[in-house]
């Protein structure tokens, strides 16, 4: 919902200048040498991301088969300064956070203490309740896989209120409520973050501890990732260095400076903040079955449409096709500031990739960015 700031490739006429400076010199470069100096095809994906659709930074971490990993920059990390975009900054991942609640979950189901197929009344009696919602008839898997027909609630919630306001779950839950059904149970797939609330309220439950703790005790401390975290109550910033993440509602307005906001209004559905990096290494350790029994693996990768994508949704897991073959085993996020796609492959390799803006509604940035996860696991 943003765009803006272009520190541009070098002019064409400046280059033709300097080719025939060259030629004058009677220094032709080779072949090979002038590829390397060209940008390669993921950097000029994120050049055109700057340049072309107006985000303010965009910023990717790409893994090949041999695990050899490159970090790559384009546009600035700050409008008003025009400071540079850190290597492998944090940024707010969004519904990524999504993929590190349905693991919990998994994990809970693989220790007997979920079923997949246990209704929400199971573990939270009584709480689901209202207009063609009732939580006798929608199924934990429901839950994870997006198919219960609850409503989204993102769309009631002010961003004045997602800047400044913080929300407890039953809050979020109150605000959902209010709303009927999508569709009955098991019916089809439709996307709402308030099931991933309810998951969120489920390991909880039968945990007896706070979400955040469960994922890093599970999740963040064993594979090492020192640059993720789930922000505390209150905890309005992102603590190590970063871009700065904008928001604009329309194409007439300006960008506007969202970075400092309060996540909590995301919660178990997107509240999480990372590097490109690490999401690389939470997802390609998962699909290597470091996280996971094989049995829950299993679950997750199975798949239901995403419409006519050709993209499926598992258990808080999303393939898609790739353009050279096969697909890729991700998520991706947005939340006011920042985007982000990539997914790693059964063969290793991996990519992400964040711009510090969300783009417009009807605009094709995003459809851009997803051609440059591709480009970046397929090259």
């Amino acid at each position: 919902m943003r765009e803006q700031s272009r520190p541009r490739l070098r002019s064409r006429s400046a280059a033709v200048a300097m080719a025939v400076a060259a030629m004058a010199a009677g220094v032709l470069a080779s072949p090979a040498a002038s590829a390397a100096a060209r940008p390669d095809t993921v950097q000029r994906g994120l050049d055109a991301l700057v340049r072309d659709d107006g985000l303010p930074a965009a910023l990717a971490s790409v893994k090949d088969r041999t695990g050899r990993t490159r970090t790559y920059t384009a546009g600035v990390g700050d409008l008003a300064t025009g400071a540079k975009v850190p290597g492998d900054g944090q940024v707010r991942i969004g519904s990524n956070t999504k993929t590190f609640t349905a693991v919990v979950a998994l994990q809970l189901v693989g220790e007997g203490k979920v079923d997949l197929d246990a209704t929400v009344d199971t573990y939270l009696p009584g709480l689901v309740r209202g207009d063609g919602i009732d939580g006798r008839h929608i199924t934990v898997r429901q839950l994870l896989q997006h198919t219960s027909g609850l409503p989204e609630y993102e769309g009631y919630i002010s961003e004045a209120d997602i800047r400044n306001r913080y929300f407890e779950p039953r809050d979020i839950l109150d605000i959902a409520f209010q709303h009927k059904a999508d569709f009955a149970p098991g019916e089809r797939f439709g996307y709402s973050s308030t099931n991933y609330v309810l998951v969120g309220l489920i390991v909880q439950k039968l945990t007896g501890r706070p979400l955040a703790e469960e994922i890093g005790r599970r999740v963040l401390h064993p594979l090492g990732l020192r640059h993720t975290s789930f922000p505390a109550a209150g905890d309005r910033s992102i603590r190590e260095p970063h871009p700065k993440g904008y928001h604009r509602e329309s194409a007439s307005e300006p960008l506007r400076d969202i970075t400092e906001l309060d996540p909590s209004a995301a919660w178990a559905a997107g509240q999480m903040i990372s590097t490109n990096a690490d999401l690389n290494r939470f997802f390609s350790a998962l699909l290597a079955g470091r996280l996971l029994p094989a049995a829950q693996l299993a679950q997750m990768r199975t798949t239901v449409p995403i419409g006519n994508s050709g993209a499926g949704y598992g258990l808080g897991l999303i393939s898609r096709p790739l353009s050279c073959g096969g697909v890729y085993w991700g998520h991706g996020g947005d939340i006011p500031g920042y985007e982000t796609r990539g997914g790693v492959t059964d063969d290793g390799r991996a990519a992400n990739i964040t711009v510090t803006s969300m783009p417009l509604d009807g605009t094709p940035a995003t459809a851009h960015l997803e051609a440059v996860v591709d480009t970046a696991l397929c090259r």
